[in-house]
């Protein structure tokens, strides 16, 4: 079960170390494109791994399991093959089903199979596998991109996915099942909604902010999630019953574990191309280069909870976003000429925060619901974890593109991405200053927004003591 987990998460963050590869390679992708290509995985993951979590109760938590499994090597092998980037989305839509079915159900199983007084230590064994599948992904993917193409990252998790599946055939005991009508128009209501809204802000700079196509985005988004609510609202058995945000703790800490993961993945999002591009790393080092920012979440998320109980869950979560927030804006200011320890000490910084943030949120959400309602508040945490880090690929993007587009030289005017720009002009540095202006320019907004949006949760957090 945690091998699934890691296998799951990694492509989360695997995928944005391919991305300059991605846009030199000859699917010839647009800027808009290559943030669909990382974000469709993740939306449809995000939306659906709730649906997944009660498909499993209700048809059976080992099917579901092997379905998923099956479905996300089906969705890389179309990845790996894709001819164009229509095809390509669509393999990285169904391996983010296969994930949602996967995720959820690893955990059930786990919980089924092991006697009570072992649950605390499995549950806190498998959260850990979200945190080390990041590494792995970064680590892992570097390896693999190293020694092939962009296609090898898809290719390789195949025969790790139907490895996988082999051993949940085998292994696996049969749990029990319930009758609980399952509702799939909500859940493509969902997804709907999620993508409308990322329409919306991945085209803007593109097709411009007023133009039909954002506008329609937004609006139907609108639209579209007050559908959701509504069809929630009167369902006898909702997957996710909105009425559960009137809860002011979990409302809050919802909206924190959102913030946390959309600073996290617009970093990973840019790391991947800064320290490339910038830089001048290696696609393997640029997979270690990451690892500074795991640090303190390995060695010290063991010790957070602690400080949570002698400083107060208020405390604890500003220290936590103020970190998240300054490391943000910290690495905001590098450059190529930047040492790449300077870069590193701002990971660690951005790191702590994280470290801070998880384990307090994550008890809130837990806490804020009764046992009885465990499995929706596994899934509230990882629905927001996938949409926090869709939100952030697609606003960094979003920035990164827009200013990147504005600072080029004058003979590569009209380029959206890197590549492009290269295929235009000469004036190759002049091309990574741009791009090192755009990866800032969306570094210092999304850093800003982790510390406006953490204001409102440390606010909400301390009404809520009182």
């Amino acid at each position: 079960m945690c091998a699934c987990v890691v296998l799951v998460v990694g492509m989360v963050a695997a995928i944005n170390l391919a991305v300059p590869m991605l846009a030199a390679s000859d699917l010839h992708p647009s800027a808009s494109s290559l943030v669909w290509i990382v974000d469709t995985y993740v939306i449809v993951f995000a939306c659906l791994v709730i649906p997944g979590g009660a498909a499993g109760d209700r048809f059976g938590r080992k099917g579901v399991l092997l379905a998923g499994l099956g479905l996300f090597a089906a969705g890389t092998l179309l990845s790996a093959v894709a001819p164009d980037v229509v095809l390509l989305l669509a393999g990285r839509a169904v391996t983010g089903a296969g994930a949602a079915a996967v995720l959820p159900n690893s955990l059930a199983v786990l919980l089924h199979a092991v006697p009570a007084r072992r649950r605390p230590a499995t549950i806190a064994t498998w959260a850990s596998m979200t945190g080390i599948g990041g590494v792995a992904g970064n680590a892992g993917g570097g390896l693999v991109l190293a020694s092939g193409s962009w296609r090898s990252l898809f290719a390789v998790a195949v025969p790790i996915a139907l490895t996988a599946a082999a051993l949940v055939a085998r292994l696996v005991p049969v749990s029990s099942r319930h009758d609980r009508r399952l509702d799939p128009f909500a859940a493509i209501l969902l997804i709907a909604a999620s993508v409308a809204l990322l329409v919306g802000i991945v085209q803007g700079p593109e097709a411009g902010w007023g133009s039909p196509v954002v506008v329609t985005g937004f609006a139907g988004a609108a639209v579209l999630f007050a559908a959701w609510t509504l069809r929630e609202l009167k369902a006898r058995h909702p997957l996710l019953d909105p009425r559960l945000f009137r809860i002011a703790g979990l409302r809050s800490a919802c909206l924190g574990m959102t913030t946390i993961f959309f600073g996290m993945f617009a970093l990973f999002y840019v790391n991947a191309s800064f320290l490339q591009y910038a830089k001048g790393f290696g696609v393997l080092g640029t997979g270690l280069g990451i690892i500074p920012l795991t640090v303190p979440i390995v060695l010290g998320g063991r010790h957070a909870g602690l400080l949570t109980r002698r400083a107060g869950l208020t405390a604890t979560v500003v220290l936590a976003f103020a970190f998240v927030g300054g490391g943000l804006l910290g690495l905001s200011t590098s450059d190529t000429q930047t040492p790449y320890a300077g870069y590193a000490a701002w990971l660690v910084v951005t790191g702590i925060g994280v470290t801070l943030a998880l384990p307090a949120l994550s008890g809130v959400i837990a806490g804020s619901l009764p046992p009885a309602q465990a499995g929706v508040a596994t899934g509230l945490q990882a629905t927001t974890r996938e949409f926090g880090s869709a939100l952030g690929v697609a606003v960094i993007g979003t920035v990164l593109t827009a200013r990147f587009a504005a600072a080029l030289p004058p003979d590569a005017r009209g380029a959206h991405t890197v590549a492009e720009a290269l295929a235009r002009t000469s004036h190759a540095p002049e091309v990574v200053s741009a791009f090192v202006a755009g990866a800032d320019a969306g570094l210092r907004a999304v850093g800003v927004a982790v510390l406006v949006l953490g204001a409102l949760v440390a606010a909400d957090a301390w009404r809520h003591r009182s």
